[in-house]
């Protein structure tokens, strides 16, 4: 992995506020990511090995290649979408966005997305995550075009593989783009549906909410039909959209976890609705500061959105390039928020049932947390397996 930043780490924690758990401590609860892009988890090392294997030359200098805004060709001039402030690597949503594309264009065979996709799977083990919902967006992947099944079979050996050595379970959610049409989103979840490539267990649906408008009714169709073949649905919304943007997910999608959902603060009857029908929220706060959407963790709605009762998991969203892992996330939360053992047991409780881990899977895991805290910590409800 790239250099983890600590700047984060070091900013004083509120008064009162008790020191920090350490990432070592968190490591040892079993727990689940369940909003984690494969396209943000390429370490340099990934980089530095594909690029050399298909011929490809770097941006930059290898020390700078996650310092996105500094390559010119992922900083050319246009109009920055979202309210970024900087965004990731300095280069903004959009030269975000190109930088995953090259990345991603260096896979170009299958045996280098199975070692991709068993690398991730390490890294997560690494990070003491037992299981992960991984994200994978094949419109990203320019050199699987029309191949977009064989993609995500050839993740599949990878994580296949991973498992066998023992290493984290991993299921993944095949994501549409949010600019994506209905045609295209309706063939692809038919194709999804006749062929059922392996450990492809959700839909779902990403991309700059902001800049796309409303996308829910357009969608709607593809995930009534990913739904009615038993397909789960995680849908990103309540990021660059407000409020809307969930409702939107809840109503046309029938969204059964929402990526990110911090804007749900703002609609205390939207908070009301998330509770009432057991919502989980992925979220993740170093994400939401880095792209500006709150300036700071003290100010991030993390802690306002437990104290109201709303079932919340702590992720990372895109590691890489953010530099950072989740025991370390789960740490500055602990030290900014004042979150102890109490309250790290219970997001750990709550990634495992917010996952879309088969139902044998989620009660061991559950049983092992268990004997680790006193007492069991129990979420308000939990996703059908």
């Amino acid at each position: 992995m790239p250099p983890v930043s600590t700047a984060t780490d070091s900013r004083p924690a509120p008064a009162l506020v008790p020191a920090r758990i350490d990432e070592q401590e968190i490591r040892l609860l079993p727990k689940a990511e369940v909003h984690v892009h494969l396209e943000g988890t390429f370490a340099l090392v990934d980089l530095l090995r594909l690029a050399k294997e298909n011929g490809v030359a770097l941006p930059g200098p290898a020390a700078t290649i996650f310092d996105i805004g500094t390559h010119d060709e992922f900083t050319k001039p246009e109009v920055t979408t979202g309210g970024t402030a900087g965004g990731v690597g300095g280069a903004g949503l959009s030269g975000f966005l190109r930088f995953l594309d090259w990345q991603c264009g260096l896979v170009r065979t299958p045996e280098q997305a199975a070692r991709i996709a068993y690398a991730f799977a390490a890294r997560q083990t690494a990070s003491g995550i037992r299981y992960s919902d991984v994200i994978v967006n094949p419109t990203h992947w320019n050199a699987w075009h029309g191949r977009e099944i064989e993609l995500m079979q050839a993740l599949a050996a990878g994580l296949d593989e991973a498992e066998q050595d023992g290493l984290c379970v991993t299921n993944m959610a095949y994501s549409l783009l949010r600019t994506q049409s209905a045609l295209e989103a309706e063939q692809i979840v038919d194709t999804l549906v006749g062929r059922r490539p392996p450990r492809v267990v959700a839909l779902s649906v990403d991309g700059d909410e902001k800049a796309s408008g409303p996308t829910g009714a357009k969608f709607r169709t593809a995930f009534r039909a990913a739904e009615a073949a038993g397909l789960h649905r995680t849908v990103h919304a309540g990021e660059s959209s407000g409020p809307e943007g969930i409702r939107e997910a809840l109503d046309h999608l029938h969204a059964e976890r929402i990526d990110h959902g911090v804007r749900a603060i703002e609609d205390d009857a939207l908070i009301r609705r998330l509770i009432d029908e057991s919502i989980p929220l992925g979220v993740c706060p170093r994400s939401n500061v880095t792209l500006g959407l709150y300036p700071d963790w003290e100010s991030h709605p993390l802690p306002r959105l437990v104290a109201a009762g709303v079932r919340v998991t702590l992720n990372t969203d895109d590691p890489a390039p953010l530099a950072c892992t989740l025991d370390e996330d789960w740490a500055v939360a602990s030290a900014v928020y004042g979150f102890g053992r109490p309250e790290l047991a219970r997001f750990a409780a709550e990634s495992i049932h917010a996952s879309f881990a088969d139902a044998d899977l989620k009660r061991d895991l559950l049983a092992e947390l268990a004997g680790l805290t006193e007492p069991e910590p129990e979420p308000q409800s939990e996703s059908t397996a």
